[in-house]
């Protein structure tokens, strides 16, 4: 296959894009500036300039290709709801130009939090919720199955790690453990995060464009959830540093996703595709020590 990808130099589709190619598919990656664009055609993909917000470029990367893999997002915190309609649009233009064709659109989402629940791939997140614009373009995917597309989500978990990870939401809890010489958690830190191997989740992006079905929710979920209380013992550990309660607003934020207990399942995507992660969980990784170097 030629798999159009966006974010092919980001965190995710640096693993994503080796293994299709591995896989023996044709990448093209998306790539917004000289540095991605090195990037991109290191890894073996052919390289085609744009952003979220050239919407020609994705229409013609999809119209070219046998299917798409959406990784890209603009992570600007301060300006969500602006990143999610810049997503919709993306979205929207990909899935035109597959319209009618039976060729795959793999989105990649989050996964939903439920309360009083482990979140399975039959769940969505409640309106309202911090994720609630996300998953609204991911139904929105969803919904181009009608269209005639082999649209699939992929709902990612909050921590997808890995050797390289630099940016995600564990490397911020460390630099504030290290900024303020406390590694911390919200309330009694019970609540639970799910997580994910990057290169698990790469193998199952493969998955998806390669057999899903339209209108197929996925879940990359390696450990159902751990507790945040034992992720901060770990960074302590490591950073050689106190564990200890903290307020929400001390993790900017990060505070209300802590505190959020928000476990996730993948149970219905390991019996639907056959998927199963192979690589270190979230404590194991956290423990090969390559996070705090």
């Amino acid at each position: 296959m030629r798999v159009f990808v966006t974010g092919a130099s980001g965190w995710i589709g640096t693993a994503v894009v080796p293994e299709l190619v591995r896989a023996g598919h044709e990448v093209v990656g998306l790539a917004r500036s000289d540095a991605s664009a090195a990037a991109v055609a290191a890894a073996g993909a052919v390289v085609r300039r744009g952003d979220l917000h050239d919407l020609d470029a994705l229409h013609a990367g999809a119209a070219n290709s046998d299917g798409v893999i959406h990784l890209a997002f603009i992570h600007d915190f301060t300006r969500f709801e602006d990143s999610v309609r810049a997503d919709a649009r993306a979205i929207e233009a990909m899935g035109a130009a597959l319209e009618g064709s039976g060729k795959p659109l793999v989105i990649a989402s989050g996964t939903p939090a439920v309360p009083g629940k482990v979140a399975t791939e039959r769940d969505r997140s409640a309106p309202g919720s911090a994720v609630a614009g996300r998953a609204a373009n991911a139904q929105a995917a969803l919904d181009m199955a009608a269209r005639g597309v082999r649209s699939s989500v992929v709902g990612l978990p909050r921590t997808v790690h890995g050797q390289g990870d630099r940016h995600g939401f564990i490397a911020r809890l460390i630099g504030i453990a290290r900024d303020r010489g406390v590694s911390g958690y919200v309330g009694d830190g019970s609540s639970r995060w799910p997580a994910v191997h990057v290169l698990d989740a790469a193998d199952l992006f493969r998955l998806a464009v390669e057999q899903a079905p339209a209108g197929s929710v996925l879940h990359a979920v390696g450990d159902e959830g751990v507790p945040v209380r034992d992720i901060a013992g770990v960074i302590g550990r490591h950073l050689n540093l106190p564990t200890a309660s903290a307020p929400t607003d001390v993790f900017g934020f990060l505070g209300p996703i802590l505190a959020t207990d928000q476990p996730a399942s993948s149970a219905l995507t390991r019996d639907l595709l056959g998927w199963r992660p192979a690589q270190p969980g979230l404590i194991e990784d956290l423990d090969g020590g390559h996070y705090f170097g």
